[in-house]
């Protein structure tokens, strides 16, 4: 009996110290903060206890590529601007890090919203032209805060800003502006919906992504009938051109980077 006892004591203390443990974990990483070991790119740093923190709300151009043996050095148009610039913002400073919904990512990076003082770091990445804002939900806290910084590196044509009008490209071009941030303007050949996204096709496999938590009440018209929206129409979208399964694609963030046009050219 008395053995009993005391194994039951010992598994209640376990776990007593178990539950402080992740109490306290939750606690620095909320509050209290770590230093930054280490930037990796744009929008990814190591912490000083070896954890990965991915930027919520943010996309960087890549300085690695992902190969069946590992990661590779292959830095894409102004991939080490970005990642320079967020280096100078962190590097060797203390964070504080604010979760949103999802926790971690599916390579187990942290998900968070940086802070270095009183700067918040996602913000100040857009805000300079070094980062495109990527809201992806249900992490959108800081919608309207992203939007604002990127409307304003936008119209003061900041880093990936500059020259956007002038490097207006065709879909036949967009394979090879992956990870530049481009305007298009092009024909819907066809929609399609799926439960969180509307997908608009265009020739030469170029693809336009809108999450439906993006598209603002007023729009909703949208999801309804996306055909008679957009199907057969020249619009014209910008944003950051990225590669998904070996095809070239705009992931839209806010509604205003696609327009209708009224003129089609």
């Amino acid at each position: 009996m008395k053995r009993k006892i005391s194994y039951l004591a010992s598994l209640l203390a376990l776990l007593a110290t178990t539950l402080i443990i992740n109490f306290s974990r939750h606690d620095d990483l909320s509050s209290n903060g770590y230093t930054v070991r280490h930037v990796i790119d744009g929008d990814t740093i190591e912490l000083s206890d070896g954890e990965k923190v991915r930027y919520i709300g943010i996309d960087t151009p890549e300085v690695r590529e992902r190969t069946d043996s590992g990661w590779v050095y292959k830095p894409r148009p102004f991939g080490e601007e970005a990642k320079e610039f967020n280096r100078k913002l962190v590097e060797g400073k203390r964070v504080r890090l604010e979760l949103d919904v999802q926790k971690k990512d599916k390579y187990k990076r942290i998900l968070a919203y940086v802070y270095t003082g009183e700067m918040f770091v996602n913000i100040e990445m857009v805000r300079q032209g070094f980062a495109m804002i990527y809201t992806y939900p249900p992490n959108l806290k800081y919608l309207e805060l992203f939007l604002e910084a990127q409307k304003e590196a936008r119209d003061n044509k900041r880093g990936l800003w500059a020259g956007l009008e002038e490097n207006k490209i065709s879909t036949s071009d967009a394979k090879n502006n992956i990870d530049r941030v481009r305007m298009i303007e092009a024909i819907v050949t066809d929609t399609y919906l799926t439960e969180k996204m509307l997908i608009l096709k265009f020739k030469n496999n170029f693809t336009v992504v809108i999450y439906k938590n993006n598209i603002p009440l007023r729009s909703k018209d949208i999801i309804r009938s996306p055909n008679k929206h957009f199907k057969g129409k020249m619009v014209r979208v910008y944003g950051l051109i990225k590669e998904y399964k070996g095809h070239p694609e705009i992931v839209i963030h806010d509604i205003s980077q696609i327009e209708i046009l009224q003129n089609p050219i």
